[in-house]
């Protein structure tokens, strides 16, 4: 009996410490749910659940109704939540080295094997305090979008003036400095409103998500080519990392590695999707052509290659893994 005691009280103590061994992330996404790159965060949490059963679990708590978009990073880095999925561009004050991915032509499969999200990965623990688990996403460009018909001018470039032109931290140098635009600074849950009162009447945004925000009531034209790449990723409190079991860790790790290949995958269909959807609903698309695309692409990348420049030699560790953060998000052999 002694020994059927004992037996039950091991077995009952095994099991407590079995359920306190299972590990939770609490987690934020930038975006509402109904957009196409939140549901892709939310299969790579339903990765980990599934992998991580009784190792770690991510708990998501909501989005920007949760903690605001362009709070989560400062969130993250502080502790009041482990993890946010949100472009870099939303803390590009603290990590600038997230123009790489901005002005990038390669997707994270590339990335990932040639060593630039290690290096990536490395600047964010260094400069935020925060782990970069992965680039999800990737491989996805952004247009110009406008609801009437863009004008050019007698050499092909694009006309700005008088269009009420959307901006974000994304393309501001991009559209200030080349385009010249005056733009309108708006965070993407007020943008259906402002198309809808006629604040603005133009936006980037990327070749995806267009139909999951319904702005494609008001917009009409997409503008080719496209430019830039998302920046969505995945950043993890430092010390909320570092205390994870090593094999908690591998859980996350393996989970987010097979999400940057398989979104990539996705993301395509999708897009191909949404392009076909968008012009059965009468979209137009109008192309740049000639020397004008190719200063229009040129510039894109230039101008945020230069604010990631002068913002990296402001900061103490200075600018000089410039040359090697361009080499491993950048391939000029891709754009011949």
């Amino acid at each position: 009996m002694k020994h059927m005691m004992i037996g039950g009280l091991l077995a009952s103590s095994l099991m407590v410490t079995a359920a306190y061994a299972e590990e939770t992330i609490s987690a934020v996404h930038a975006f509402p749910t109904t957009l196409i790159y939140t549901q892709s965060f939310l299969k790579f949490v339903d990765k980990v659940n599934e992998a991580g059963k009784g190792v770690v679990q991510i708990e998501v708590r909501g989005g920007p109704e949760a903690i605001g978009m362009f709070q989560q990073p400062d969130a993250v880095r502080d502790g009041v939540v482990d993890m946010v999925y949100t472009p870099g561009s939303f803390y590009g004050g603290a990590v600038p080295e997230k123009d790489a991915l901005v002005a990038s032509n390669l997707t994270a499969v590339e990335a990932r094997a040639n060593g630039g999200i290690d290096m990536i990965d490395a600047i964010h623990q260094e400069k935020m305090g925060v782990k970069y688990l992965g680039w999800f996403d990737s491989g996805v460009c952004y247009n110009l979008w406008t609801r009437d018909a863009p004008e050019f001018d007698a050499d092909g470039n694009l006309k700005v003036e008088g269009l009420k032109l959307r901006g974000n931290a994304v393309y501001n140098a991009f559209f200030n400095e080349y385009l010249g635009a005056q733009v309108i600074d708006l965070p993407t849950t007020e943008v259906y409103s402002a198309l809808e009162r006629g604040v603005v009447d133009a936006t980037g945004w990327t070749q995806i998500g267009l139909i999951d925000l319904k702005w494609n009531e008001f917009l009409n034209y997409r503008i080719e080519p496209c430019f830039f790449s998302t920046d969505l990723g995945v950043i993890v409190n430092l010390d909320r990392w570092n205390s994870l079991s090593d094999e908690a860790k591998k859980v996350l790790q393996d989970a987010a590695i097979a999400h940057e290949a398989e979104s990539v995958a996705e993301l395509k269909e999708k897009r191909d999707a949404d392009f076909a959807a968008l012009e059965a609903g009468g979209m137009m698309v109008v192309s740049l052509e000639g020397e004008a695309k190719a200063n229009y692409l040129n510039a894109a990348r230039e101008k945020t290659w230069a604010r990631m420049k002068g913002l990296m030699a402001e900061h103490p560790s200075g600018d000089g893994q410039y040359d090697a953060l361009i080499g491993k998000f950048y391939d000029p052999a891709l754009d011949q």
